[in-house]
């Protein structure tokens, strides 16, 4: 019997044909003869855990080991780079813009859950071991579109992929609910980008294969190594459901299961995290005005920060909303999913609706426009919006390090 350790979660009782052969022996020596393990919870270093028939839940510990070791186009990609507005610290010759002891173990070490840096994908007539109610991550660049099933992520959280010649780092945070792909471009280079096994804000911190620097997935910033402050390029995608998005894109290619690592992929380690309100890691704020896994859409625009609940967005369909000095279009047309573009077009900035059918109208000309944020028809045909990209995510996650956000709805914002 072998066990399969995630970000602080166990997977109880894997067949030891789940497990790999190879060793992490950084910061978890031995794990050996667990029959039931259901939650490890907020410990940093896990030496050896041996002969136990049942372990329920494993508290947090004061023996933690805090980290202080010396339709769219790159056009429409947001981003700075490096972020001037960030203090860079210096600490025994290491740059940094976090503390470091707040950066925590997660359990596993280094790359001890593995990226994918080979993917492999089939077409989507292929793809029978995908069910249509199963979410993915969709891009599209330049008509070739790609999907990322969640269902695989969860295992490896990032994926070192191409798609149109552009290198894209696609990551999932499964702890934080966190989604963001990047141009995996660092310093000139193109790069691979690994889990390092540590957390910040209980947020993956991946690291970059050039420098070792270490990178917060939440808001895609360099906040520990020689590249502190540097900001990733983001690439807008979809949270959609995959019948959802085959239907968009019926060209498109999905990943496969060949990922070179053996994983029970038809099991979520996870289980009843995403509805519990327990938070397992340390983080810095919290907030009360939502349940803190409410899944919400975060914009940091102008040094202003707004989340947008995603049911609220779906039951309204259509909203028009300024965020910093952007005025915003929000639109979702598909369970789970939404779409942002800038009103801003030419010198004019346009107001939406949403007519039936799933047309959009902006009230200024009547024009329809299409689910890409283009003009299908009328006065202002062929026009196109810019695209903006979400931060989604659990809202304990996006006030942990947004702690001043506005809230869509909250005192008539």
């Amino acid at each position: 019997m072998g066990t399969v350790i995630l970000a602080g979660i166990v997977l109880m009782n894997a067949p030891s044909s789940m497990t790999e052969s190879t060793t992490t022996p950084d910061t978890i020596d031995t794990i050996d003869t667990i029959d039931t393990i259901d939650t490890i919870e907020a410990t940093d270093t896990i030496d050896t855990i041996e002969a136990t028939d049942t372990i329920d839940t494993i508290e947090a510990t004061d023996t933690t080991t805090n980290d202080t070791t010396t339709d769219t186009t790159l056009s429409s990609i947001i981003s700075v780079n490096p972020d001037k507005s960030v203090d860079i610290m210096v600490t025994d010759g290491i740059k940094h813009t976090i503390p470091l002891n707040e950066i925590r173990s997660g359990g596993p070490p280094k790359d001890g859950i593995p990226s994918i840096d080979n993917p492999v994908f089939v077409k989507a007539q292929d793809a029978s071991f995908v069910m249509d109610s199963d979410i993915v991550m969709g891009i599209e660049i330049d008509g070739v579109a790609k999907a990322y099933p969640l269902f695989i992520l969860v295992w490896h959280e990032i994926v070192n992929d191409e798609i149109d010649q552009i290198p894209v780092a696609v990551t999932y945070c499964p702890l934080c609910y966190t989604m963001q792909v990047f141009e995996r471009v660092v310093d000139g280079q193109t790069v691979e980008f690994g889990t390092t096994g540590k957390l910040y804000n209980s947020n993956l911190l991946m690291y970059d294969r050039l420098t070792d620097t270490y990178w917060s997935q939440a808001i895609g910033m360099a906040v520990k190594g020689p590249l502190s402050g540097d900001v990733l390029n983001r690439i807008p995608f979809d949270i959609i459901t995959w019948d959802d998005w085959k239907s968009m894109h019926p060209d498109t290619l999905v990943l496969t299961t060949d990922t070179g690592h053996i994983r029970a992929y038809d099991v979520d380690p996870y289980n009843n995290y995403y509805t519990d309100p327990r938070i397992i890691f340390p983080i810095n704020n919290r907030d009360d005005r939502l349940h803190p896994k409410s899944i919400i859409l975060g914009f940091n625009l102008s040094g202003v920060s707004k989340a947008y609940v995603q049911s609220t967005v779906e039951s309204e369909i259509v909203v028009n909303d300024v965020v910093g000095d952007t005025p915003v279009l929000l639109v979702s047309l598909f369970k789970d999913n939404t779409r942002a573009f800038d009103r801003n077009l030419g010198n004019q900035v346009l107001e939406f609706e949403y007519l039936s059918d799933d047309k959009i109208t902006d009230t200024s000309t009547g024009s329809i426009w299409n689910y890409a944020g283009q003009a299908v028809s009328g006065d202002l045909r062929g026009e196109q919006l810019s695209r903006l990209s979400i931060e989604p995510g659990f809202w304990f996650e996006w006030v942990a390090f947004h702690p001043d956000t506005l809230l869509y709805g909250d005192d008539g914002t």
